[in-house]
């Protein structure tokens, strides 16, 4: 279930990924650089070609075919600031998997996409429209799957990422293809769940 598929990690480096409310005064950034490598290591037991990561605040960088010894290096090119434009990153990230598709590029049992975010978008209606046009592009809901994985304990984020993974089909889309899950539920969970429970959900 979780051979054969490709692996995109999308991050928030927005500026509120600063904020220092992580367990022994760590910043989000440092928690999230934490929770990267441990991703990219299970990640990298299936996905042996490296998985694509994704930086994003106002603008995104893409990494492709990373091993889990670039993480670290990745992070301290990169440090957090502006604004949190998810729409954009991940309507890239989706083209990114359908052109792969089309070309025979793709694993059988298609791509998870992970999201680590502090949720806090300012652009959620264009998020859910992303994900809403990607649904009717798939052929089945399996093939592309979103995981939200929340950093920080922002109430509203919460309720953003919440209505992602239940309300999407009431709203339009073919398929429910989103979950969610908590920085510290995934603390938690070991790692091989959160991959199946993005899978499977």
């Amino acid at each position: 279930m979780l051979e054969n598929r490709d692996y995109t990690l999308i991050i928030d480096q927005s500026a509120s990924m600063a904020t220092t409310d992580q367990r022994n005064g760590r910043s989000r950034w440092s928690a999230l650089q934490e929770s990267t490598l441990a991703l990219a290591i299970r990640c990298e037991e299936f996905d042996l070609d490296g998985i694509t990561i994704y930086l994003f605040s106002k603008g995104f960088k893409r990494y492709d075919y990373v091993k889990s010894n670039q993480i670290k290096q990745i992070f301290a090119d990169n440090l957090p600031g502006d604004t949190t434009n998810l729409a954009g990153v991940l309507q890239d990230a989706i083209n990114n998997y359908f052109k792969r598709k089309a070309d025979g590029k793709t694993k059988p049992e298609g791509e998870v996409i992970l999201v680590v975010t502090d949720g806090t978008p300012g652009d959620r209606q264009a998020v859910f429209e992303v994900i809403i046009n990607a649904t009717h592009r798939l052929e089945k809901a399996q093939e592309l799957r979103i995981s939200l994985i929340q950093v920080g304990a922002d109430t509203k984020a919460t309720k953003f990422l919440h209505a992602l993974d239940d309300e999407l089909q009431s709203v339009g889309a073919k398929f429910d293809i989103c979950d969610t899950i908590t920085l510290d539920e995934l603390e938690d969970m070991s790692l091989t769940d959160v991959l199946v429970k993005a899978v499977t959900d």
